[in-house]
């Protein structure tokens, strides 16, 4: 994976459901969730003149970052899940899915890439890392068309 395109990939379509400067967060070692103003930290050798592609990949050599690629919201109907992202998907539930995929709140799905490598998680995240318990959570790999949708949509994504 080339993680400055890939950056760059995600980050031409957030103008849809993030603002393109506050989309990558950074992940502690317990997967609670850490900043997201990428362009006002400072340390990590960044330096002024340095891209936001720039900026992240000094601090992806110490910290996991994760990029959101889309939003997942479970309607309170049995067997409906949409993924939100540059394109609406539609992904048909069973009842065992719905049960344990869904969550009543809205999440942001992608991918953690664990520091100073290429490795990635597929996961979620709350949608704001407001509160003091917002954490990144591994989206179990199964052969379920929900898992499939996700990792699709994800690969387009990566370069």
């Amino acid at each position: 994976m080339n993680i400055k395109e890939t950056i760059k990939n995600i980050r031409v379509s957030c103008n849809n459901y993030v603002d393109p400067d506050l989309f990558a967060f950074i992940i502690d070692e317990d997967f609670h969730m850490g900043t997201n103003n990428i362009s006002e930290i400072e340390g990590y050798g960044i330096n002024d003149d340095d891209s936001y592609e720039e900026r992240l990949l000094k601090i992806h050599e110490r910290e996991n970052i994760f990029l959101p690629v889309g939003m997942m919201t479970f309607m309170p109907i049995i067997n409906e899940c949409d993924l939100f992202c540059e394109k609406d998907y539609n992904v048909k539930l069973t009842q065992e899915e719905f049960d344990e995929n869904a969550d009543e709140e809205e999440k942001l799905f992608g991918i953690l890439i664990k520091n100073n490598s290429n490795d990635y998680i597929i996961g979620k995240t709350d949608v704001c890392n407001c509160s003091i318990d917002a954490s990144f959570e591994k989206i179990e790999k199964s052969e379920s068309e929900f898992y499939e949708k996700i990792e699709k949509i994800i690969s387009e994504k990566i370069i």
